[in-house]
This record gives structure tokens, C-alpha cells and sequence, in this order.
């Protein structure tokens, strides 16, 4: 072996053994570490969770159930806004007629009935969201269970959902990674 071989080949091996050490780990040749990386192979699968859960059995009943909640909540918070723009209306046609006191406490009124239109509007919100949460989340955490069961069973390390938004960054993947047939043939198997 010719002298530069010798002192590349130390060099080298210093570099390994530099590099190992610096992140407090016993130096290692480099080459044992190529064929543990090349067998350790990441899966990763992806579904369609709002196609699973509308079709999932009981769906659409609960779906029925909360739009017919959100129609009752509208209608009421179309009520309540009309009342409030009645009364604003009112005082605009009055106000010149009134005196600045009277202005000033009707104004005072007004903000106060703004303040309770928000706050009994802000409930209604609360509550359409409570009825939605109480009929879907049974159905979102069986959906999970079986989810978490195909994706153990099949090794995946993580399973995207690409039908939320933060799934738009992915452009390409391979369509046999798609496991939402998988699930919802779990889904209609009887328990």
C-alpha cells in the first residue's frame, strides 16, 4: 500500500471514529451503518376519513339529527337579529327628536342589547357545536380504532388523511398506499 493510500485510510478512519465520538456514541465503521438504514423501511398509508365516516352506519341519521338542530339555531339566531335591527332602526328614526341625555342612554341601551344578541348568539353556536360533537365523535372514534388496527396490522408508521386541509402539501403518492378501501371494509364487518 503506497504512503497516501496509508494516510488516507487513517484519515479515514479518524473521521469515523471523530464523528462518532463527537455525539457521544462508540465510533463505528461507516459501512456497518448503510445495510441497517436500507432494511428499515418507512410505511406510510393514507385514507379518505370524511368519505369513511359518511359512510359509516348511523351516519347519516346523525347528520339529520344535528342539521335539524342547525335549523332551529338558525331560525332563532334570525329571530334574535331582528329584534336588535328593529331597535336600532327605531332609535335612528327617533334620535334627532332626542335630546344628548336621552341619545346617550338609548345608545347605552342599544349596546347593552348588542352585547346580549352576541353573547345568546355565541351559545347557540356552542350548543349546534356540543349536539354535532355528541352524535359524531362515537362514530370519528370507532373510525379511529379501526384506523389505528389496520395501521398496526400493516406495520404503517403513520396514516395520512388526505381530505384535510394540512394533507394539500402532498402533490404525488402511490395510489396502493391508499388504505381507505381496507378500512371500510373493516367498518362494515360486523363487530
Amino acid at each position: 500500500m503506497s504512503f497516501v493510500r496509508r494516510i488516507a485510510a487513517v484519515m479515514c478512519a479518524a473521521s469515523v471514529i471523530v464523528v462518532g465520538t463527537a455525539h457521544g456514541q462508540a465510533a463505528k465503521p461507516a459501512v456497518a451503518a448503510a445495510p441497517q438504514a436500507a432494511s428499515t423501511a418507512v410505511k406510510i398509508g393514507f385514507i379518505n376519513a370524511a368519505a369513511l365516516l359518511k359512510g359509516m352506519p348511523g351516519y347519516a341519521q346523525a347528520e339529520s339529527l344535528f342539521t335539524k338542530d342547525a335549523e332551529v339555531a338558525q331560525t332563532e339566531a334570525q329571530k334574535l337579529r331582528a329584534v336588535f335591527d328593529s331597535a336600532v332602526a327605531t332609535y335612528q328614526q327617533s334620535q334627532a327628536m332626542m335630546t344628548p341625555t336621552n341619545r346617550a342612554a338609548k345608545e347605552k341601551e342599544l349596546q347593552a342589547k348588542q352585547d346580549s344578541l352576541q353573547s345568546k348568539l355565541q351559545q347557540l353556536q356552542t350548543r349546534v357545536q356540543g349536539k354535532e360533537r355528541d352524535l359524531i365523535a362515537p362514530l370519528q372514534e370507532k373510525l379511529r380504532a379501526i384506523i389505528d388496527g389496520v395501521r398496526a396490522e400493516g406495520n404503517y408508521v403513520m396514516i395520512i388523511d388526505l381530505g384535510q386541509d394540512t394533507s394539500s402539501n402532498i402533490v404525488s403518492y402511490d395510489k396502493s398506499a391508499d388504505i381507505t378501501l381496507r378500512v371500510a371494509q373493516r367498518l362494515s364487518q360486523p363487530n
